[in-house]
């Protein structure tokens, strides 16, 4: 059986959205006053290591929303909608404040 290689992933922040920069009007009417996501900061970096779980301090539904690509990057894949190998850049499925992520395989 051939063993494939599988590659550390890491993951940026690249921006944490409010909900007045994704609509003009909010299509439902939230319980409390909502910003940016509080669990990330912009800039913040986390490794995906070669066990390919979950990092430490990310969000549950984040990574639930990225999983895939994660997985097609550690395991040498590449995003044919991209030119760069390597990488890919999704988002959590917050539809009011959405957090943008960059991953990128090393």
């Amino acid at each position: 059986m051939h063993m494939v290689d599988r590659h550390k992933v890491k993951i940026t922040v690249l921006k944490r959205m409010r909900p007045e920069e994704v609509f003009n009007k909010l299509p439902v009417t939230p319980s409390g006053t909502l910003g940016e996501c509080d669990v990330y900061k912009d800039g913040q970096e986390f490794m995906v290591l070669e066990n390919g779980r979950m990092p430490e301090g990310f969000c549950g539904a984040a990574w639930n929303a990225i999983y895939t690509s994660v997985r097609v990057l550690a395991f040498g894949g590449n995003m044919p909608w991209f030119k760069e190998k390597g990488v890919s850049v999704d988002c959590c499925t917050d539809g009011l404040r959405p957090v943008i992520f960059k991953l990128e395989r090393l």
